[in-house]
């Protein structure tokens, strides 16, 4: 349940801290004293839309913080769990700060959290139903659902989801599958030419760059024997370097004894030049021999690496992806061989998924109905208390066309009233008027709330548009409804307000020459007042406070 309220700086609201109990609690004012500040100020608790008009005037940030109490195992807690915030009791802490320039945080017990996550958050610990709201019940997109949670229906929707997204995954297999062979079918012809015209061309990964430099160095060959050739004259010309080096080393070797041992680094220096001078002479023949230059190899090389970029602008593919492009077309001419059986086993396949999908959701279908049944006697017992028994509610239950299928199964559902006898049933939202539509609202509240994991619910003026006997009874639902959840209600009535177990008035006062909302708890003689002001006006009178008296004598 929620626990507490805090409101800091919020438009009329300075400071504000409300503690709430279990029941009915009542809310009532005069009209502008900042009711809808109030249920504003708990929504942007709950994740609502922050905007910077929210900030009161003069101040740079704006916050309210909710508590709540839930019980161990609340459904909110594993959604928290999931999203790594932990929670180390069972209070849950949730708080929004907004600033002037229109920026907010969000916090899970003093956590940092997405307004996302807060607003998920918010969605299982309170529900607010206003008069005219279009979200909740008045959303026909949530009729299924609510039908669904109120059936139990919850593991059986499931098992229709996943069958139903078996059978659409594999039916886009075999429509992609059916795609490709006859694509292959449409090309085979030309497929069967490419495949034949590379497989003669052969290309190799990395050919292309080899043959490039292989044709480079080709090109220079002439003056690359020219080189060598004229290296090897010089080293040739007159007696030769060779000749010379050796004649030198003879006339030293003569003296050498005479010398004492001044020839022996030049003996030696001349010995290694000879040596060093011979190995070059046989580099230089053999690397002409190898060399071999031939002008009919570079001719055949640039045909060969000529051939291969052809193929590769014609297909559209680098001179390294024509290998890969040739398997890719070998592998569609084999899809046409092998794809007829690839097809046979996926047609089989997507009609044994449509037909567990179609089992499922008629076993779905089935369990709705009687679902629908009871849901539909349950409320029509409740609107008689309203002062509806001509009223009829009716949950709709339309079996659609296969092209309308999905996840959700093969149900259009959408909850119809009919408010005279005779008259047929029509959407919620369009046959009720306010004061109808109201009770409807209450009565399906009353309902759900045994099936329903939020604990606390809020009514912003659900009596609208109804007085006397019929506020009555609302009220009196409204105390049913609170023995199984927390209830909140913002009214107008009287009658309602005197079922309440706790009565909060809200007012707007001067203070320091600004405006402020202020809410106070009213007990006993205050709660008297109020009431009776309620009944009368601003001129209470004897008879109003003893109609207050009668209203309070009734047990709550």
């Amino acid at each position: 349940m929620l626990r507490r309220l805090s409101i800091r700086n919020v438009v009329l609201i300075d400071k504000l801290d409300l503690d709430f109990r279990d029941g009915l609690s009542v809310l009532t004012g005069e009209t502008g004293a900042g009711k809808s500040i109030l249920l504003d100020s708990l929504g942007l608790a709950l994740g609502a839309r922050a905007d910077s008009g929210l900030v009161r005037h003069g101040c740079d940030k704006c916050s309210v913080t909710a508590t709540f109490t839930l019980p161990a195992g609340h459904p909110v807690f594993g959604l928290l769990a999931k999203q790594d915030v932990h929670i180390q009791d069972d209070d849950l802490v949730v708080r929004r700060v907004v600033t002037a320039d229109g920026r907010s945080r969000a916090y899970v017990n003093d956590q940092s959290v997405s307004v996302g996550l807060l607003r998920d958050v918010g969605d299982y610990c309170v529900e607010i139903q206003g008069q005219f709201d279009q979200h909740g019940l008045l959303d026909p997109t949530t009729h299924r659902s609510t039908l669904d949670a109120h059936g139990n229906l919850g593991s059986l929707a499931l098992a229709v989801r996943d069958q139903w997204r078996n059978w659409r995954d594999t039916q886009k297999e075999l429509t992609a599958t059916k795609t490709r062979i006859n694509k292959a079918r449409e090309e085979e012809e030309w497929l069967r030419h490419a495949v034949d015209e590379l497989e003669k061309l052969g290309p190799e990964e990395g050919e292309e760059e080899r043959l490039a430099e292989e044709r480079q160095f080709l090109m220079h060959g002439e003056k690359l024997v020219a080189a060598l050739n004229d290296a090897g004259n010089e080293l040739s010309r007159g007696k030769g370097a060779e000749s010379a080096l050796r004649s030198a080393q003879r006339h030293l070797e003569r003296e050498l004894q005479k010398a004492e041992g001044r020839f022996e680094p030049i003996i030696e220096a001349l010995d290694r030049a000879a040596i060093e001078l011979e190995e070059a002479s046989r580099a230089i023949s053999s690397t002409l021999t190898d060399l071999n230059i031939d002008t009919g190899q570079q001719e055949t090389v640039e045909e060969r690496l000529f051939a291969l970029r052809a193929a590769a602008r014609k297909y559209n593919v680098p001179v390294d992806g024509l290998r890969a492009l040739m398997k890719d077309y070998r592998s569609q001419i084999d899809q046409l061989e092998f794809g007829e059986k690839e097809l046979s086993r996926l047609t089989v396949a997507v009609a044994q998924h449509r037909a567990a999908f179609v089992d499922v959701a008629q076993k779905l279908h089935t369990a709705r109905k009687a679902a629908a049944a009871k849901l539909d006697a349950a409320i029509n017992g409740e609107l008689p208390p309203l002062r509806m028994e001509k009223a009829r509610f009716v949950t709709e239950i339309i079996a659609l066309e296969e092209s309308e299928w999905g996840t959700d199964g093969i149900d259009r559902i959408q909850f119809m009233v009919a408010t005279n006898p005779g008259s047929p049933a029509g959407p919620l939202n369009k046959i009720a008027s306010g004061g109808e539509l109201s009770r409807f609202l209450l009565a399906l509240k009353v309902v759900l709330a045994r099936v329903s994991a939020v604990p606390s619910l809020v009514f912003d003026e659900v009596d609208s548009g109804v007085g006397g006997a019929t506020a009555a009874a609302i009220g009196e639902r409204l105390h049913l409804l609170a023995e199984e959840r927390q209830i909140l209600v913002i009214t107008h009535s009287p009658q309602v307000a005197a079922r309440g177990r706790t009565h909060f008035n809200i007012a707007k006062t001067e203070d320091g020459g600004s405006m402020v909302t202020r809410v106070n708890e009213l007990i006993d003689g205050a709660r008297r007042e109020e009431i009776a002001r309620m009944l009368a006006g601003h001129s209470i009178t004897a008879e109003a406070r003893a109609a207050a008296d009668s209203l309070l004598d009734k047990p709550c």
